[in-house]
């Protein structure tokens, strides 16, 4: 999970993708997203054309280009929406900055005009996923001294609506023309961050606005009220406004890529719970609050059924479908309702693999960059083994049997591919052949058990043999992927295909912690031992990985660390939820405090929408975290990070099908005193409160739901 394709440099620009069928992995729903910039499409099966062109093409030969950098924009989504704006709210046609639909530039150049003057840049942020507010002010010179005497508020939406709000603060009336001055290349976001975006087209004017086309796109800008004049060929609109002392007028722009007057409205049903976390810790509700937002925004309907909808990978170089992660975000939002877990099974489920052979029951994925140390890995391979977990733990939580019903065949294929897919050494090589990677018997081992238990609960056939293969796999990797040493040990990232180990202690390892939800509230057994278990917890809460805003992907003292690597230092913020939730799970509450704080230190810097990695440079007095320039932010992944390290701390532990759920808190209440209000269990709000001293209490719950475990 995560940012998904091998990189041999820094990330480069994504090629713009050739069309293909609807919904292929990693990309948007009209197949124009790029990919991520560390992902590329995995081979095609044999007998099949290549999708698109390679890694790099149409970027310069030799290298790839740099991507832009976004850490410093106000990004606003509402997907398949996308607005990028610089922080001083002015579109001015360079860079990635834009109003998006479905990957599509349709409004590069938005440029306002004040009494001549180009308003002064006070102040630009978020006012919440889709949208963000601009202040500027304007010195006329109507009055004598340096104060400003008109004020502009600039509000942009994702959806490509803009109100522009001029206020007076003269003391006489004034006569203010104001203009806005319009462009577009409608270029592909795959060609504006290779750097090939094109000019700008000619205008024409259209009604109460602009709008510019080409063969296979149009945009169209109109205003309200009209403008008193518009000329297309300076792409220009312009009003005169009268404004008596302390009056304001608004303008509303609205961009779309179409004649209609008004932009659409929301794309998506929410299957999200407006869930809240309030406590002594206020910094927890407003994490909370914008992980479940953030999350909300990049919900995307797949166009095979408008009725599903799943979580697109993040913005702005990923607004689409990447399995893995989309499966992530799902089984980590669990606690919002089991919607989104069952919408994103079925869509992945449409594009599993059919027929007979070795590739038969596998979803699709591409390629993710390892980093240096290893050849990239399928996220297919995740998405595949994460199939019957996310199912068996949803209908834990309470997805109605007849949806598991539905769903269980492709859970079974799932499972059908991993007997094929597991070497005769009983591990599963990512890539095959390729090394055997430590989070990939991990998640392989998951899908064993709760396999085998969804089986069970299901009254079908075969949990036995899963739960044998399960238990060679955990006797295998005791054996094999163990490092001994004076400090302890370890776990090996990987072991090479002659078996060598790799002695590399990545973020990866947090893995062999979740172990996943069975039946009565139990976890499913570990790969490792008690004693191999402690030394972990140890390992991931010392300083070499800890760094003090989160975990990091590779420990600061491994040959080859890069505080900025994505899989090579940086902090990933869904590796570091994990190590939280798995590390309580264990009964190491020191280590998994200690990260659930500087997470939550990091997402206040971060005006707690987390991007989906940081640098991670070690904390110090008076420090703050460090942007990665390339990462999405939002990030599904990141977004359900929040949802799911804050619900961690209550450790519910649901079983639906069996009408209990247990509740077992985190000890010492590293937050204080926490209410999670508006979850659901079995379909139903529930809500549980932890006291100072870290005991749990029930609230609200469904009628006949027995407290338990």
């Amino acid at each position: 999970m995560a940012p998904p394709v091998p990189e041999t440099g820094p990330p480069g620009p994504p090629p713009t993708p050739a069309p293909r069928p609807p919904l292929r992995p990693a990309e948007g729903p009209s197949g124009r997203v790029p990919p991520s910039p560390r992902e590329r499409p995995a081979s095609p099966p044999a007998g099949t054309a290549p999708t698109g062109p390679p890694p790099g093409a149409g970027v310069g030969a030799g290298r790839r280009a740099e991507l832009p950098p976004v850490h410093g924009a106000v990004i606003c989504v509402a997907a398949p929406f996308l607005a990028i704006s610089p922080e001083h709210g002015q579109l001015t046609g360079r860079g990635i900055d834009g109003i998006y639909r479905s990957g599509r530039r349709l409004l590069s150049r938005c440029v306002l005009r004040v009494a001549g003057r180009d308003p002064v840049a006070v102040q630009g942020r978020s006012l919440g996923a889709d949208r963000a507010a601009f202040t500027a002010t304007v010195r006329t010179g109507v009055e004598a001294g340096p104060d400003p005497d008109i004020g502009v508020e600039r509000v942009r939406h994702a959806d490509g609506t803009e109100r522009i709000t001029v206020r007076s603060f003269a003391a006489r009336p004034l006569r203010l023309p104001v203009e806005v001055s319009l462009g577009t290349d409608l270029a592909e976001l795959a060609a504006v961050a290779a750097g090939h975006a094109g000019p700008e087209l000619a205008a024409g004017v259209h009604a109460a606005g602009l709008r510019w086309s080409t063969g296979d796109a149009l945009a169209v800008t109109t205003a309200e009220p009209a403008p008193d004049d518009a000329l297309a060929s300076a792409g220009l609109l312009r009003w005169e406004l009268e404004l008596g002392p302390g009056e304001s007028r608004s303008i509303e722009l609205r961009t779309t890529r179409d004649r209609s007057a008004r932009a659409p409205a929301g794309q998506v049903a929410n299957p999200l719970a407006a869930a809240r976390a309030e406590g002594d810790d206020p910094r927890a509700d407003a994490w909370f609050r914008t992980s479940v937002e953030d999350l909300r925004a990049l919900l995307l309907r797949d166009p095979a059924e408008p009725g599903d909808a799943f979580a697109a990978a993040g913005v702005p170089w990923r607004l689409g479908l990447a399995p893995a992660e989309s499966l992530w975000a799902a089984r980590m939002a669990l606690p919002l309702g089991t919607g989104l877990a069952a919408a994103t099974l079925r869509t992945l489920a449409r594009s599993q693999t059919g027929g007979r052979g070795p590739g038969a029951g596998k979803i699709p994925g591409p390629l993710r960059a390892a980093g240096p140390q290893l050849p990239p890995g399928c996220t297919g391979t995740e998405a595949t083994l994460g199939f019957p977990v996310v199912l068996a733990e949803a209908r834990r939580w309470g997805l109605p049997e007849e949806e598991v019903a539905q769903l269980l065949p492709a859970a079974e294929r799932c499972l059908d591919w991993l007997r094929g897919a597991l070497g005769e050494d009983g591990f599963l090589a990512d890539p095959d052949p390729g090394p055997r990677r430590c989070e990939t018997q991990a998640h392989a081992y998951r899908a064993a058990l709760l396999g085998a238990d969804l089986l069970d609960g299901c009254g079908r056939s075969g949990a036995g043999e899963w739960r044998e293969r399960a238990a060679a796999l955990r006797e295998g990797f005791r054996a094999r992927f163990w490092i001994d040493g004076p400090d302890g040990g370890r776990p090996a990232a990987a072991l090479h295909p002659d078996g060598r180990p790799l002695p590399r202690l990545t973020g990866a390892a947090v893995h062999l912690l979740d172990t996943g939800l069975l039946g009565g509230g139990r976890l499913a057994p570990g790969l490792l031992d008690r004693v191999r278990t402690e030394q972990l917890a140890r390992l991931l809460g010392a300083p070499a990985m800890d760094s003090g805003w989160g975990l990091r992907s590779m420990a600061a003292r491994e040959p080859g660390h890069n505080p900025f690597g994505h899989r090579s230092g940086a902090v990933r913020a869904h590796e570091s939820a994990v190590a939280v939730a798995g590390l309580a799970q264990a009964g190491f509450e020191k280590e998994a405090a200690g990260l659930l704080r500087g997470l939550l230190d990091a997402a206040e810097a971060f005006a707690y929408r987390l991007p989906e990695m940081y640098a991670a440079e070690q904390r110090t007095a008076g420090s703050a975290p460090l942007p990665h320039p390339a990462a999405c932010r939002p990030a599904a992944v990141a977004a359900a990070a929040g949802i799911h390290a804050l619900t961690a701390l209550a450790g519910i532990r649901p079983d639906a099908p069996a009408g209990t759920v247990a509740v077992t808190p985190q000890a010492g209440a590293p937050l204080g005193a926490l209410r999670l209000s508006g979850l659901r269990v079995s379909g139903e709000p529930f809500t549980v409160r932890i006291s100072r001293l870290g005991v749990g209490m029930v609230e609200e719950a469904a009628d006949g739901l027995q407290l338990g475990g």
